[in-house]
């Protein structure tokens, strides 16, 4: 994996990593557009879409969608955004799983979003369903980088699970390989809640990029043992979301801290609370140090940040101008804090 400055002229020099063998030089901070997708409220397009711009202008070049978030317009209100400037100097990343029927009524987590039903269909037919639907939301003739979406335990359960796991390697990961054959995309890949699965996608086809969400980042290092050593030994390239573990590496352990998508459990609340103390030992905000250790692994070439305004954008960019001193890595490992093994940014 190598890093350079963002070459884009009147951009702000943001580093960019090469993504695994896609030949994609990405930056090291990608823009995620669940929240565009009405996840926690619902926003103005307005203000959804400047969010998008004010990613490109700081040299941000990696957009993150998939038809889930907000059943479609997260992908609408990208394509609205992808439009305003050069597509060449975007790399483009959506996902597979899933399509949407607008004749029924929805069904979803979402504050807001399309007024469309998600349908899970990992069969090759499902897949090439889901990528036009991409495009045609996305206002684009091409996709960068596809990736099959939630075959998780989280997602599917443990009884549907295995079921899910072959219709994806007999199906998606077929269409996918062909439309990578057939170079209409540059990379394909997973993107999932769990190491465990990483590992069993990279054993069981040829991937050339990852996105694992929530299992590496400052408060838990699962992905360390296994997958990640996995992933540099294919030369897979990683991209990482949920770095804040879904708000509470960025909140803190405040009342209401969420991880994993729900209120943090006491254990969890504890072990933050002691991390953060160690931060401000050495004067390091907590979502700071979040950003500089999950880009420490040198797997990892790029860490996808969902914002739902244009000044949340400028904040995830300005915290990797503040440094991060060797000691307070030290200190979280001494403390029992942090993996033995963990790489550290130098």
């Amino acid at each position: 994996m190598t890093q350079q400055q963002s070459s884009d002229p009147g951009s702000p020099a943001l580093p960019r990593r090469r993504l695994g063998r896609t030949g994609l030089d990405v930056s090291i901070l990608g823009f995620g557009t669940a929240p565009l997708g009405d996840l926690f409220a619902r926003l103005d397009d307005t203000a959804a879409i400047a969010a998008a711009e004010r990613a490109f202008a700081l040299g941000i070049n990696l957009l993150d969608s998939s038809p889930l978030y907000g059943h479609g317009l997260a992908e609408h209100r990208s394509g609205t955004a992808l439009r305003r400037v050069a597509r060449d100097n975007v790399v483009v990343c959506t996902k597979v799983g899933r399509w949407m029927d607008p004749f029924h009524g929805r069904g979803s987590n979402f504050a807001g979003g399309a007024p469309h039903r998600a349908v899970f269909d990992y069969s090759y037919d499902g897949t090439m369903r889901s990528v036009e639907q991409s495009l045609l939301r996305l206002g684009t003739d091409r996709i960068d980088l596809l990736l099959i979406h939630d075959v998780d335990v989280w997602t599917h359960g443990t009884d549907a699970i295995e079921a899910r796991f072959r219709e994806a390697m007999e199906g998606a990961y077929v269409a996918l390989d062909k439309l990578r054959s057939e170079r209409v995309v540059k990379g394909i890949g997973i993107g999932v809640n769990e190491a465990e699965m990483c590992v069993r996608f990279a054993k069981a086809g040829t991937f050339d990029t990852m996105l694992l969400a929530g299992r590496y980042s400052l408060l838990e290092q699962p992905a360390l043992a296994e997958f990640l050593p996995l992933a540099q030994a294919k030369d897979i390239g990683m991209m990482l979301g949920g770095v804040f573990n879904s708000g509470i590496l960025a909140t803190g352990a405040v009342a209401g801290a969420k991880y994993n998508y729900k209120d943090a459990p006491p254990d969890v609340m504890q072990k933050v609370a002691a991390i953060d103390r160690v931060c401000r030992a050495h004067n390091v905000a907590l979502p700071t140090a979040a950003l500089h250790f999950a880009l420490g692994h040198p797997a990892v070439a790029s860490l996808v940040l969902g914002a739902q305004t244009p000044q949340e954008v400028e904040r995830n960019v300005a915290a990797l101008s503040s440094p991060a001193p060797a000691a307070l890595w030290r200190d979280l490992k001494n403390e029992g804090l942090l993996d033995q093994h963990a790489p550290v940014p130098t």
